[in-house]
């Protein structure tokens, strides 16, 4: 596979993964923002007593397609590593993060998690960005005996691997959709669109998600107008865009990867005056500053992406987090991208196991994360199945309301307000 196309068909936040739960557990900001870390000497090394830093290697897309998610999620690891150290380390031993960048090539993060292994000895390996980089840097680690805690690729693929080491403290991917799909479906008949067009990207992100909402919607009536899964390769989207538009449908469910293509289709469909009922995309919208600087806020109004976290998130550590990274980076609230809490939740996750078996040992991490513990995040909760994905977390709908990003859906959650539908035309 030709390198370009590679490294485009890493646009998968399974992950883009990025679903807000509710948590129902009792514990104090501080708590929260301090109970991660991640210590492991290899696979059976202990080192609870040592002065020694606990060093964890992260192979990150800081170059590349995927270069704004892998700032994002350097930022949420590094929040995490300062907090942790700042309230005594974990263990009494202070955390030190080794990153290096893949430059969003799958190859690169295989060789990447292959060094900070075997040469650099590292005590835990975080995880990656996206499905597709997932799945070879988990496969090394698992021939080390590593535990892989990741964030952002719960793409069914990774899963289907087989791997006993991965695990995902974000939601399923292939759920992402569902709370929009079963909302629009819900609708009395005199409300509920009658069409819908579905252009997906060619990936392990994107594909999962849009044939379990086109099934739901199409089961409540809603006629598909359009479907179309498109290369990984593609950059100029403006044809496949321009066939959308001339469908007229009442709802647009994109499968895009990143702000790039969200921006494209948002830009053509605007230039065409085309003004669907709905606008939903699997990732792009999500990516706060970005996204608005991409496609300008009065054209950001009204669109929806899943998640699993939002900076108005009320999970316990939550708030403190975003204050946090507003002190650190700079920016607003509705700036703050919700790979920064993704990334965070894997320290959280980390530190949890570890300060359970009470040493650093990745063979006792993920015994503990197979136990079905039930652990925090910001996110929310967080317990394993067999196949190493978050169980207990719960998928919601975002959208932009008039400049800031909040919770719309499901309705029935007491978070969730402000709904615009049908969305407001583009620039209004």
């Amino acid at each position: 596979m030709e390198e370009n196309r590679r490294t485009r068909r890493l646009r998968s936040k399974a992950g883009r993964s990025r679903l807000f739960t509710t948590l129902g557990v009792a514990a104090s900001a501080g708590a929260l923002l301090a109970a991660c870390g991640s210590s492991s000497s290899a696979a059976t090394g202990s080192g609870s007593s040592s002065s020694k830093p606990i060093v964890i290697g992260i192979s990150l897309p800081l170059g590349g397609d995927f270069s704004a998610d892998g700032l994002a999620f350097k930022q949420g690891y590094q929040l995490w590593a300062n907090n942790v150290n700042a309230h005594g380390g974990i263990l009494g031993r202070q955390v030190s993060l080794k990153i290096i960048s893949d430059n969003s090539d799958p190859a690169q993060a295989q060789t990447d998690y292959q060094q900070l292994i075997t040469v650099d000895h590292v005590d835990l390996t975080f995880g990656p960005f996206s499905t597709l980089l997932t799945i070879p840097a988990a496969k090394v680690a698992a021939r080390y005996g590593y535990a892989m805690i990741e964030g952002a690729g719960g793409g069914p693929t990774v899963f289907a691997q087989g791997l006993h080491n991965v695990f995902d403290v974000s939601a399923p991917v292939a759920n992402a959709m569902v709370p929009f799909a079963k909302w629009l479906a819900s609708l009395p008949a005199s409300q509920r669109p009658k069409t819908a067009a579905y252009p997906t990207s060619n990936d392990p992100f994107t594909e999962p998600q849009i044939l379990l909402a086109k099934k739901i919607m199409e089961a409540a009536g809603i006629k598909t107008v359009y479907f179309n899964v498109f290369g990984s390769e593609v950059t100029d989207f403006t044809p496949i865009a321009s066939a959308v538009a001339a469908t007229n449908a009442d709802v647009v469910m994109l499968g895009s990867v990143d702000v790039p293509t969200a921006s494209a289709f948002i830009q053509d469909f605007a230039q065409q005056h085309y003004n669907p009922k709905a606008f939903i995309a699997t990732g792009g919208p999500d990516q706060g500053s970005q996204f608005i600087q991409a496609v300008g806020q009065s054209n950001a109004n009204g669109t929806m992406v899943p998640n699993t976290w939002y900076p108005g998130a009320k999970t316990p550590g939550s708030a403190a987090l975003v204050q946090a990274y507003i002190a650190k980076y700079g920016g607003n609230a509705s700036a703050v991208s919700a790979d920064v809490a993704e990334a965070y939740s894997v320290g959280q996750v980390t530190q949890q196991a570890i300060e359970h078996v009470g040493k650093v040992n990745n063979q006792a991490i993920i015994s503990y994360l197979h136990s079905g513990a039930a652990l925090t995040s910001v996110q929310g909760p967080v317990k394993f199945n067999s196949l190493g994905e978050n169980t207990a977390a719960l998928i919601f709908g975002f959208q932009w309301v008039n400049g800031n990003f909040q919770q719309v859906l499901p309705l029935s959650d007491p978070a969730s307000s402000g709904l615009q539908y049908p969305k407001p035309n583009w620039g209004a």
